[in-house]
C-alpha cells in the first residue's frame, strides 16, 4: 500500500494545484515570449527577421527605462519595469514608477471638457471666448465667420498655432497660461492663421486655450479639477497633473535622457500647458483611462461619460482624430513625447485589450518593437510592421540619383552612392540617411520605412520629395 500511496501522491499534487498557479505559469510565459519576441519595425522583403530580448534591445538603443502595462478582459492583467529610472541614483524603475505621458495628457484631459458640455456648463460648438474670462483668443480676418470652439481644439481643426511646447528648466521663471498663449513664454503666441474647420493643423496650444477655459469656468486649479473629477474616478489615484511636480514624488519619478544618454537639464521639465502635455502617471495607471473609455464603449452603457459622449469622441475627422484621441479602424489612444520621454497608449476597439508603453528617453523607437510582439502575441489587429521590397539597381542606375539637391528654406542635400543605396547628407539633419531603392524612382528610409520619391523627366532625375519636402537637382 505504501508503494501505491507514493506512485499516487504526485497525481494528487497536481490534481490539487490551484488554477491560480497554472495562470500565473501561463502568463509568465506569455510575459516571456513577449519579451524575446521584439521585432525591427521595418522589414525587407527577403531578409530574415531577427527577434530581440527587451533587456538587450534596451542596452543596444541606449533606452534607459521601460514600463508597460496591459488590460486584458477588462482587467489589469501584467505590469512590468524594466532597467533603470535614474541612473545616476542607481534606481530602478517599478511598475510605481511615474513617467511624463506627453501629449496622451490630451485625451485625458479631454474628458473634463466632455464632462462640462454633459453638465450643460458648455457647448462644443460655442466660440471659446464666450467662456473664457483672463485672456481671449485674438479676433482676426479668419474668426469673421467661424469661431474657435472647445470641438475644434479637440480634433485639431480650430485653425490655430502652437504645435508643441519644450518645457522649462528648474529654475526658469514659469509664465501664466496668458503669457504663454501671447507668445511671452518659450514658444511664438498661439494665434488663428487659418479658418476654423477648414483644415486640419495640430495644435497643443489649442488644449492650452482649453485648459484656461476650464480653470476660468471653475475657478480652481487645473491639477485639483482633473483630480478630482476625472483622475480619482477613473481609479489613477498617483497619476498628477502637477507641475513643477511636488518634491515628495521626486524620488518615485523617473528622469528623463536625450537619445545620447545626457540627462535631462533638472532631470525632467516643467509643463505649465498640463492640458497639452504635463501629466505624469504610471503605465498601470494611464491604462485605466484607456478601460474606462473602452467599457463605456463596448458595452453602450454610461460611465465616468454618457456613451453618446463616448461615441462621438472616437469618431474619427480630419486625420483620423477624434475629440481626444485617435482614432483607427480596430484602436484608439495616443502617442507622447516631452522632453527626455516618449509614451504611447493603445486600446482596440472590439476587443478588451489595452496597452501603455512608457520609457524616459527621447529615444522612443523600442515602443513600435513592444506593441508589435504584445499584438502578435494577444492576436490583435490594426498593428503591423512596416513592410519595404527592396530592388536591386545596378551601380550605373544609381549614380543617376547621385549629386546636390536644393530644398528652400533648408538649404543643400548630397546624395551619395553607398553600397546598393544612397546616402542622403545634410547640414540640417542630425546624422546621414541611408536609403534603398524599391524601385526605378523611389526609394525607402531604412530606419522607418519613410518613403523618397525621385522625380525623373524620361532618363533624367530632376529632383525628389522626402518627408513633404520638395528638392531640385542642382548638381551632379
Amino acid at each position: 500500500m505504501k508503494t501505491i500511496s507514493c506512485f499516487l501522491l504526485p497525481l494528487i499534487l497536481i490534481g490539487c494545484s490551484s488554477p491560480s498557479d497554472n495562470d500565473a505559469e501561463v502568463l509568465a510565459k506569455r510575459i516571456s515570449r513577449i519579451e524575446n519576441g521584439l521585432q525591427p519595425t521595418l522589414q525587407i522583403q527577403g531578409d530574415s527577421i531577427p527577434a530581440f530580448n527587451i533587456e538587450a534591445r534596451m542596452r543596444e538603443l541606449g533606452i534607459p527605462g521601460v514600463s508597460i502595462a496591459v488590460i486584458n478582459d477588462g482587467e489589469l492583467e501584467w505590469a512590468k519595469a524594466y532597467g533603470m529610472a535614474d541612473s545616476s541614483e542607481n534606481r530602478k524603475v517599478t511598475a510605481e514608477t511615474l513617467f511624463l505621458a506627453g501629449s496622451i495628457s490630451k485625451p485625458v484631459a479631454a474628458l473634463r471638457a466632455h464632462q462640462l458640455a454633459e453638465e450643460g456648463n458648455i457647448s462644443l460648438d460655442s466660440n471659446v471666448n464666450k467662456y473664457l474670462t483672463s485672456w481671449k483668443v485674438p479676433e482676426n480676418e479668419f474668426t469673421a465667420e467661424e469661431k474657435v470652439t472647445t470641438r475644434r481644439i479637440l480634433n485639431h481643426t480650430a485653425g490655430l498655432t502652437v504645435h508643441g511646447f519644450p518645457g522649462y528648466d528648474k529654475g526658469d521663471t514659469i509664465p501664466s497660461l496668458p503669457e504663454i498663449l501671447d507668445g511671452k513664454g518659450n514658444t511664438g503666441a498661439v494665434r488663428v492663421y487659418q479658418t476654423p474647420g477648414a483644415g486640419w493643423q495640430y495644435s497643443g496650444g489649442g488644449y492650452t486655450i482649453m485648459q484656461l477655459m476650464i480653470t476660468d469656468l471653475e475657478r480652481k486649479s487645473f491639477p485639483d479639477l482633473m483630480k478630482s473629477n476625472v483622475l480619482e474616478p477613473l481609479g489613477m489615484s498617483n497619476a498628477t497633473f502637477e507641475n513643477p511636480l511636488p518634491s515628495g514624488l521626486h524620488s518615485i519619478s523617473a528622469t528623463g535622457y536625450r537619445a545620447n544618454g545626457d540627462e535631462v537639464e533638472g532631470k525632467w521639465p516643467i509643463y505649465p500647458e498640463m492640458a497639452a502635455a504635463g501629466l505624469w502617471t504610471t503605465p498601470s495607471q494611464l491604462v485605466l483611462y484607456a478601460k474606462e473609455i473602452q467599457q463605456i464603449y463596448q458595452s453602450q452603457q454610461d460611465g465616468l461619460l454618457k456613451a453618446e459622449t463616448v461615441n462621438d469622441m472616437l469618431t474619427p475627422g480630419m486625420n483620423d482624430y477624434g475629440l481626444g484621441p485617435v482614432v483607427a479602424e480596430h484602436t484608439f489612444g495616443h502617442n507622447g513625447a516631452d522632453e527626455g520621454f516618449r509614451a504611447e497608449l493603445i486600446a482596440w476597439k472590439e476587443k478588451p485589450v489595452a496597452v501603455v508603453i512608457m520609457v524616459n528617453s527621447d529615444n522612443g523607437s523600442i515602443i513600435q518593437e513592444i506593441k508589435l510582439s504584445i499584438a502578435r502575441e494577444y492576436g490583435l489587429p490594426g498593428v503591423e510592421p512596416i513592410k519595404r521590397v527592396y530592388q536591386e539597381l545596378s551601380n550605373e542606375e544609381l549614380h543617376k540619383f547621385a549629386g546636390t539637391y536644393y530644398i528652400q528654406d533648408l538649404g543643400e542635400v548630397e546624395m551619395v552612392v553607398r553600397e546598393n543605396g544612397l546616402e542622403h547628407r545634410a547640414p540640417f539633419a542630425p546624422e546621414p540617411i541611408f536609403l534603398l531603392p524599391s524601385s526605378d524612382s523611389t526609394f525607402f528610409n531604412t530606419n522607418g520605412g519613410a518613403w523618397l520619391e525621385f522625380i525623373r523627366d524620361a532618363d533624367e532625375v530632376t529632383g525628389f520629395s522626402f518627408y513633404g519636402f520638395k528638392a531640385s537637382k542642382i548638381d551632379e
